[in-house]
């Protein structure tokens, strides 16, 4: 079983590619951490908070189309490559500016913008070459071994944010996240993919009419990249508010806040592990849909909690649930799609993936601006419950993949 778990890392540009992306990964989370304090602790504002993650997911939602596009006509390293140097830079100029005492909330939002357009290129080209890396059979395997290495960060990543938020402060949470950008600059530097990007004639506009003509054609990529935006949408706020919650239910400070994020994130491994393991079963997207279900009540759930301990089992297990959902979705959808259209189909997948999280997120803000966070985080629960229960009961096209 052991071997069927980790069976992509046989691949070695895999293997380079994954730690590289795991190192990376730790020091975004710490950033993040650090990040997301520091913009309610200037502020005092959820509206703030929620619009700091809609400045940095909007770009992706506006201009991944293209970046797929681009992906599937040039070399996919050397986009990514772009894209990690313009995130290294975004995270030492913030380093720059706390540690002179200079930092305000606009400068934060602007450089999650910036963050945002370099990632609108650089999402699509990562998730078109990493099946490149790894034999057809192993892809699903591959998808949620890479979500590994992002929840595996999700748990060392806050630890150490943490830590260097409450004994060194910010700057250094964003000074190394810096750092970690060139592990993935060395990594991509050494990988090497089979697939070449082909010479193409029609315009920017023609190639993505084909990209979409392509996903029309699949009446179960259409549902999949729909689920995918409201599984953003209602699932993801619960982490992005979750400095609210610490603050306003439990009346607690940073390390409250780097446990549940650790818990959080030790739920998605797991979650991970468990789809690594057994994601070549029949009945996808049956057990898809039965994970969304499950998110949407522990995510109720930890909504109404006020014990800390109690909160954190709930939030381990939505956890689990949701990324899960995430390797689920990402597998069906890679698995449909062609090499020659992949860039293409994860752009817009990318699009409903990332920009179900702005809406989500902004939205969620505004309303618990108005009415507090249980309220507004409970209802999302609800309705992403009564989402597993349509694609069940009346769109059963997902169910049956």
């Amino acid at each position: 079983m052991l071997k069927r778990t980790f069976k992509a890392f046989e691949s070695r540009e895999f293997r380079t590619m994954w730690i590289g992306a795991c190192m990376s990964s730790i020091g975004t989370w710490m950033q993040m951490v650090a990040q997301s304090w520091l913009v309610y602790e200037i502020s005092g504002s959820s509206r703030l908070l929620g619009l700091d993650a809609f400045l940095g997911q909007i770009p992706i939602m506006l201009l991944s189309l293209v970046g797929g596009v681009v992906a599937d006509r040039v070399e996919r390293r050397y986009i990514l490559i772009a894209s990690q140097l313009v995130q290294m830079s975004c995270a030492f100029t913030l380093t720059a500016l706390v540690a002179l005492g200079l930092v305000e909330v606009w400068h934060i939002l602007t450089l999650s913008f910036v963050v945002g357009l370099a990632q609108a290129f650089g999402g699509p080209a990562y998730q078109a070459l990493i099946p490149t890396l790894v034999k057809t059979e192993d892809l699903p395997n591959a998808i949620a071994l890479n979500s590994i290495q992002f929840n595996l960060a999700r748990v060392i990543g806050p630890v150490l944010g943490g830590l260097a938020l409450a004994k060194l402060g910010a700057a250094w949470c964003f000074g190394l996240n810096g750092i970690s950008f060139i592990a993935v600059i060395i990594t991509l530097l050494i990988v090497r993919s089979p697939y070449k990007p082909q010479v193409v004639k029609e315009t920017m506009i023609e190639s993505m009419k084909q990209g979409l003509r392509f996903i029309r054609r699949q009446e179960s990529m259409v549902a999949l990249i729909g689920l995918a935006f409201l599984l953003t949408a209602l699932g993801v706020p619960t982490m992005t508010f979750l400095p609210v919650f610490v603050k306003s239910v439990f009346a607690k400070g940073p390390e409250t806040y780097t446990l549940l994020l650790s818990v959080s994130g030790a739920g998605s491994v797991l979650g991970a592990l468990l789809v690594a393991t057994f994601g070549h079963s029949r009945h996808k997207g049956l057990i898809l849909l039965v994970n969304i279900c499950l998110l949407g009540i522990f995510g109720a759930l930890f909504s109404q909690s006020t014990t800390v301990w109690v909160s954190c089992v709930f939030l381990f297990l939505g956890s689990m649930a949701l990324i899960s959902a995430f390797a689920l979705i990402s597998s069906l959808v890679q698995l449909i799609a062609t090499d020659q259209m992949r860039g293409r189909v994860m752009s817009v997948y990318n699009v409903a993936f990332r920009g179900g999280m702005p809406i989500g997120n902004y939205g969620s803000g505004e309303m618990i601006e108005r009415i507090t966070a249980p309220p507004v985080i409970a209802a999302n629960g609800v309705l992403l419950v009564l989402t597993a229960c349509y694609f069940y009961l009346v769109h059963k096209k997902v169910a049956k993949l």
